[in-house]
């Protein structure tokens, strides 16, 4: 009895799965099918599709039940199979194609995990080209910069400014590098040219802005020093760089060094302007600038201002400020030294700048500290002017010319922990990465590399 059912059983299973080796066999291994038997009917033959999004169909006829899959991913196919012997629409759903080159891949028609059948799908492409960047920002100088155009098709390169050039103005298919070149700019305010690249029936543009090294000075006031970053690759000696260990101040997460990091500066002077870099090395640890202005001297009041573009990034926490000159520390020690913030920004609150002033009496240890702060809309990206104008009696400070914030000695007090305001100060620019505000929310170490750039710093007093 017990051998009548093992056989019966065994012929059952022959029957139903006549690729597996019989009951009897050692063998536990399934046979592979033979898919060149399979019969089979696609149509069309071959799926070929414009450049843009679209939807295709493909209609599948097997002798067997079957899969399909596409090798790309940007194919994607519904539904996933058949049923033998009856016909079924594949909708085809190919991405839009936005590269430079046409692509091809196959539909995939398949049987006990053998395939049977591939549909070739070829993708076209349109006419595309683009510049390896956004926008282009010079100084006032004469200045040049190499950017690049890269292109499926034939393209040409025009100017809407005579000041500005482009060499070569031509160009093929392929990647090429272009020399922009501007003109100094002799007037008084920034100007701007459109670089437009023309590619078949398509344009794209590319805004390329010059600022003025026009010196525009307050009234009643003369410059007395400035720094335009014109020449050199590195700050001047006017300038202290600052070594200090992650931890120094504020809990901050950079190492600030004047020396090359896998052969980076943090602090470099080209094209017009100073960079203060803040990288990640080799050696997992984040680095960056910080200078001040001749601290041991500094200046006793004055039009303090500086054109800046802020870096983006969680994590970022970019100042232009003053601290003053030859401190007893022991004597003298913060917050009682006084300190004046012209512009702080942190990466967490983009595009949101502020101003403080720290004394004895007014600080952010208590929360007492007097401060302002205001939207500059696109201040992380783009040049904005940041100033200060300190008297006896009165610190007001700037964005682009608004007031931002203003104290008087005569609101706060009159006795040094309330205005210690009355020796020389100097001025710091430094670019930290997370601390107690430049990582209140954190850090995104994704954002780095990443710049503060600066056009000038200058001082202005009155004479």
């Amino acid at each position: 009895m017990k051998r009548a059912t093992f056989l019966s059983i065994c012929m059952s299973a022959v029957l139903v799965t006549p690729a597996f080796s019989s009951c009897g066999s050692d063998n536990n291994t399934p046979d592979i099918p033979d898919v060149s038997t399979v019969k089979v009917t696609v149509s069309p033959e071959q799926l070929v599709a414009g450049h843009e999004a679209t939807v295709l169909e493909l209609s599948v006829t097997a002798d067997r039940d079957w899969a399909v899959a596409a090798d790309a991913d940007w194919i994607s196919v519904q539904p996933s199979g058949g049923l033998k012997n009856r016909t079924s629409i594949i909708n085809v759903k190919i991405t839009a194609n936005t590269g430079l080159d046409e692509r091809s891949a196959n539909i995939n028609l398949s049987a006990a995990g053998q395939v049977f059948k591939s549909v070739p799908v070829r993708q076209g492409i349109a006419a595309n080209a683009f510049f390896s960047t956004k926008s282009l920002t010079f100084g006032g100088q004469e200045s040049s910069a190499s950017i690049r155009v890269t292109s499926n098709v034939e393209w040409e390169l025009t100017s809407s400014e005579a000041w500005l050039t482009a060499t070569p103005a031509k160009g093929s298919k392929g990647e090429s590098d272009v020399t922009v070149k501007a003109a100094a700019n002799d007037g008084n305010e920034t100007r701007t040219a459109t670089l437009t690249l023309v590619y078949g029936e398509e344009r794209t543009e590319l805004t390329v802005t010059q600022l003025s090294d026009k010196v525009n000075t307050p009234a009643g006031y003369t410059l007395v020093w400035s720094d335009e970053f014109n020449t050199g690759s590195v700050p001047s000696s006017d300038w202290t760089i600052e070594n200090w260990a992650p931890g120094h101040v504020n809990n901050e997460l950079q190492t600030y060094t004047s020396k090359e990091v896998d052969g980076k500066r943090t602090l470099e002077v080209k094209d017009g302007f100073l960079y203060i870099n803040c990288f990640k090395g080799k050696d997992g640890k984040v680095y960056s600038g910080r200078m001040n202005a001749r601290p041991s001297t500094g200046w006793t009041y004055g039009y303090f201002e500086a054109r800046i573009n802020l870096p983006k990034g969680k994590g970022t926490w970019p100042a232009f400020w003053m601290m003053p000159s030859n401190v007893d520390w022991s004597k003298n020690p913060w917050p009682y030294c006084g300190e004046i913030d012209i512009m702080e920004e942190v990466g967490a609150n983009p595009d949101f700048v502020s101003s403080s002033l720290h004394t004895g009496n007014y600080n952010h240890t208590q929360g007492t500290q007097k401060t302002h702060e205001m939207k500059c809309a696109g201040a992380e990206g783009s040049f904005h002017v940041y100033a200060c104008e300190w008297t006896p009696d009165e610190i007001v400070t700037y964005v682009d010319g608004k007031v931002q914030l203003r104290a008087t000695k005569a609101a706060m007090g009159a006795d040094h922990d309330s205005w210690p305001f009355h020796y020389a100060f100097y001025p710091i620019l430094n670019l930290a990465w997370g601390g107690d505000w430049g990582g209140y929310k954190g850090v995104d170490e994704s954002a780095l590399p990443v710049s503060m750039i600066v056009d000038y710093v200058r001082i202005f007093q009155k004479q």
